[in-house]
Order: structure tokens, then C-alpha cells, then sequence
């Protein structure tokens, strides 16, 4: 055999094979992928005091409530658009909200002064949902800490947006 020949079977029978596997792998992994967007049903995400969680808002329903700056309680029907929604979604999967621990609550005792706020977010699909209640006294891992609170202002920031917009 000929160096050429040797080269070119080596291509056929080891790379080629490779090639087609990853292919197939990765393109059966994207298929199966649990959160996708095509999927998406709702976000449900809610934030106050432990005691009583005032702020929400549910995209299914379009309904949103929320405690303004002189404490008095606002109710509205907010409807996200379809590019918001995808916006969250993505973010969501920037971030790694799929692989967020459930449960990420800080020490429920306090002193004295103003209880941390906890938060609920809550990704729901036609097959599967993602709920992670995070609280703002969490002492964990700093990183995830940081994407818990990127995630909570892209949603407020969205939503206040898309307020600002329906009053217009």
C-alpha cells in the first residue's frame, strides 16, 4: 500500500466514522433538549416578604400585581410579547437557570431591621417545569448568587417595559 492509499483509508475508517457520531450525537441531544422554547407555556415569578409574596406576575394569565413606592397594592393585566418571552427564555438558559438548585433559601432568622425578600421563578413547559425560590440572604455560592440576581432584574426590567409600553 502506498502512503496516499494509507492516508486515505485512515480518513475512511477512523474520521468519517467520528464525524457521522457527532453528528448524530449532538443532533439527538439537541432534539431531546427538556427546555425549549418551542415548548414554553409560562413564567410564574413572585417576590416579597416571606410571609406574603405581593409581587407577581403570571404570563399566562397575563396577571400582575405589585407594591408601588407609596405601599399601595397595583393590579393589571400585563401581556408579554412573544419576543420578550423568548428574550427571557434565552437569558434563562445563558445563565443556567436549568441547572439552579431548587431551593435556595438564606437563615430565616434575622435581626432586626428589614426581612431579605424571597423570590420565586418559576419556567413552565408543555413536558416539564423549573421552580427555584431564591431568597436575597442566600450565602452560597457567589456565582450562582449573581446569576439568581441578573435573572430577577432581566424580569423586572422586562416587565417594567412592557408596563411602560401598555400605558403608552
Amino acid at each position: 500500500m502506498s502512503t496516499k492509499s494509507k492516508k486515505i483509508f485512515l480518513l475512511l475508517s477512523i474520521v468519517v466514522p467520528f464525524l457521522f457520531y457527532c453528528v448524530y450525537y449532538y443532533g439527538m441531544m439537541v432534539k431531546n433538549a427538556p427546555y425549549k422554547f418551542v415548548e414554553f407555556d409560562s413564567i410564574v415569578f413572585q417576590y416579597g416578604d416571606r410571609d406574603s409574596l405581593l409581587n407577581k406576575y403570571n404570563s399566562k394569565t397575563g396577571e400582575y400585581q405589585y407594591l408601588n413606592k407609596h405601599d399601595s397594592l397595583v393590579k393589571m393585566t400585563l401581556h408579554l410579547s412573544k419576543d420578550d418571552l423568548l428574550y427571557l427564555h434565552r437569558k434563562a438558559a445563558d445563565l443556567g437557570f436549568w441547572d439552579f438548585p431548587s431551593s435556595e433559601t438564606g437563615d430565616s432568622v434575622t435581626t432586626a431591621g428589614p426581612k431579605p425578600p424571597r423570590y420565586i421563578i418559576e419556567f413552565n413547559y408543555k413536558r416539564k417545569s423549573k421552580k427555584v425560590i431564591y431568597d436575597a440572604n442566600f450565602d452560597g455560592d457567589p456565582r450562582l448568587k449573581d446569576a439568581n440576581e441578573r435573572l430577577i432584574r432581566e424580569i423586572t426590567g422586562v416587565l417594567n417595559d412592557a408596563e411602560k409600553k401598555q400605558k403608552k
